[in-house]
């Protein structure tokens, strides 16, 4: 299953799917248990309203290719997490420390800096000093946050082949909780993986059915 990032890689496969077609191992059993549960999920409108306010973040920080050329993260999946994560509320804290939009602990922040750092690129909004000195508080600036955090997923595309379990496993659980290429078998980790996929498929109907609408909309 290849859902959350690049051209090359499929975006829109749905989990549900690849689970229909898997062999009966108790893992994916379990996992598509919490598939079913959000497969009708939908963005409210002040979840949407929420989410607007950084649509032109996610959208230029999900466009760098940070691993292989015009391999990107999606920008809907961006969107998914950020509403799975903190229902789009930038002061969000969690009793784990996780920070902000998306919810990331300052150490893999911090990493992730560093790393951002010796690629060497320039990006708009998010300064080299920001990423040098980053502090925990620094987590709570959308900005940073969203750059941090599309550079993570990107990290973890590459990693996983693009598969939405493990992607979704390895930023909910660390990229160790994946053994034998299954997520962790954590029910906050497969109750995130089915969350996160539930929101990142409506968000790709809802690309899918703008442009027809449009069309309808211009017919007198």
């Amino acid at each position: 299953m290849r859902t959350s990032c690049s051209k090359t890689l499929v975006p829109g496969l749905l989990l549900a799917l690849v689970l229909a077609w898997a062999p009966p191992v108790t893992a994916r059993a379990s996992l598509s248990t919490y598939v079913r549960k959000y497969r009708t999920l939908e963005a409210s409108r002040q979840q949407m309203q929420r989410l607007n306010r950084y649509d032109h973040l996610i959208e230029y920080f999900s466009s760098f290719s940070f691993f292989q050329p015009r391999h990107k993260v999606n920008p809907d999946f961006i969107r998914a997490l950020i509403l799975a994560e903190s229902n789009g509320d930038p002061m969000a804290r969690s009793s784990k420390d996780a920070r902000g939009l998306t919810q990331i602990i300052y150490p893999t922040g911090k990493q992730a800096a560093r790393e951002l750092l010796q690629k060497n690129i320039r990006f708009r909004h998010v300064s080299r000093r920001q990423l040098q000195n980053l502090r925990p508080g620094d987590l709570y600036i959308p900005e940073v946050n969203i750059l941090l955090a599309c550079y993570l997923i990107s990290k973890y595309n590459y990693t996983f082949q693009g598969k939405l379990d493990l992607v979704v496993s390895a930023w909910n659980a660390g990229e160790n909780s994946i053994v034998g290429n299954q997520p962790a078998q954590y029910r906050e980790t497969l109750n995130h993986i089915g969350k996160v996929n539930g929101y990142f498929i409506y968000f790709l109907k809802r690309r899918h059915n703008r442009p027809r609408l449009a069309s309808r909309l211009r017919r007198p």
